[in-house]
């Protein structure tokens, strides 16, 4: 007989990548697409000057955050990102706390990344075209200071 999988255990697949959450300061939103989840330390290279090994070594630096990137389809009278990036004067702005979640088949988050003190840098709207049909997208950038990974 055939295996056809039954039997198969749920943590042998990765996950699927198309169904998420993001909550903004405890409010849902929809999103298209969510990229930059990633963060990175930079190398610090030294060398000692009573060292007798002409090379330097490496340890691990600060750790550094990148930007996120958020897209959504533009919907009639939703200025929500316009408002928050508007908000931004003098160096003031509304920090905000977002969470992203990857669900699974149920619903239930299997993977969170929890971003903390984040603002808006940039906004970006779709082209428009006279000839085209696509869906206005925007997109927008978003810098924070911290991002922690829990797994449910």
């Amino acid at each position: 007989m055939a295996d056809d999988g039954s039997e198969q255990s749920q943590s042998v697949w990765p996950m699927p990548t198309f169904y998420f959450r993001v909550t903004m300061d405890g409010e849902e939103m929809t999103f298209q697409e969510v990229s930059g989840l990633d963060a990175d330390r930079q190398p610090i290279v030294n060398r000692a000057g009573n060292d007798k090994v002409f090379s330097t070594i490496k340890m691990p630096g600060l750790r550094q955050a990148g930007n996120l990137t958020l897209k959504k389809g533009v919907f009639t009278r939703d200025n929500t990102f316009w408002d928050w990036f508007s908000g931004i004067k003098m160096n003031t702005i509304k920090r905000q706390n977002l969470t992203i979640s990857l669900l699974d088949g149920s619903g239930a988050p299997t993977m969170v990344w929890n971003v903390a003190n984040a603002f808006p840098t940039k906004i970006t709207s779709s082209d428009l075209k006279a000839d085209g049909n696509e869906v206005a997208i925007e997109s927008i950038e978003i810098a924070y200071e911290q991002i922690t990974v829990e797994n449910a």
